[in-house]
């Protein structure tokens, strides 16, 4: 099956693991413990602002220190939102505009089909917005807890923690991440181990979710 043109140009994918890809103006998933951390690493393997929406009542907050070794924490707009309702509306905003080729949004519970709709939407308008001022589209990522289940979105991401290859201490983390859904692929698993010069990304079982 061909890819549509617009899939086919430079900038219209953004790096995930390995040779694993997310399209851009396009809106994905990310959910599971390391969802966070996912997303971190998608931030250092972008270029550009990146708008991050968290809710404004969750007691946690984003440590500049700990994204630091993933991703450059100056390059990030962090917005908070009062409300459910707000912290989509900030992110239809957010990728409409086009500004920000990274436009992430920390969900408490699965949106339904209608709001995710209205991203595509908005990701699809700022990716012909960015593309006349020759910028990078917009990638939009929702994260959200245990499985997810955002409706309407172009693929789903799960990450957790694997254990390491040695019982001694080692420069490495290690981790399953499985693609639970997308719109032209199977489900798939991989362990992706991470070092500071590089990461390791090999097939593995899919896991009892």
């Amino acid at each position: 099956m061909s890819l549509p043109i617009q899939s086919r140009r430079p900038d219209a994918l953004q790096s995930l693991a390995g040779d694993l890809t997310l399209q851009r103006g396009r809106v994905h998933e990310l959910c599971g413990p390391s969802r966070q951390m996912l997303a971190a690493r998608i931030m250092g393997k972008s270029q550009g602002p990146v708008v991050w929406i968290r809710p404004g009542w969750a007691p946690e907050r984003l440590n500049a220190a700990g994204l630091q070794p993933l991703a450059d924490p100056a390059r990030l707009i962090l917005v908070q939102a009062a409300r459910d309702d707000g912290l989509l509306w900030a992110a239809e905003e957010a990728l409409r505009s086009g500004a920000a080729p990274l436009v992430i949004a920390e969900l408490l519970a699965p949106p339904a089909l209608t709001p995710t709709r209205r991203l595509h939407l908005s990701a699809e308008t700022g990716a012909e917005a960015a593309r006349r001022d020759n910028a990078t589209p917009p990638l939009g990522l929702l994260l959200l807890p245990g499985l997810g289940g955002a409706q309407g979105v172009e693929s789903r991401w799960h990450m957790t923690p694997a254990p390491s290859r040695s019982l001694l201490w080692a420069d490495e983390d290690s981790f399953t991440l499985t693609r639970l859904r997308a719109r032209l692929l199977p489900p798939a698993s991989w362990s992706l181990r991470t070092r500071p010069k590089g990461e390791e990304l090999e097939p593995a079982p899919l896991p009892d979710l």
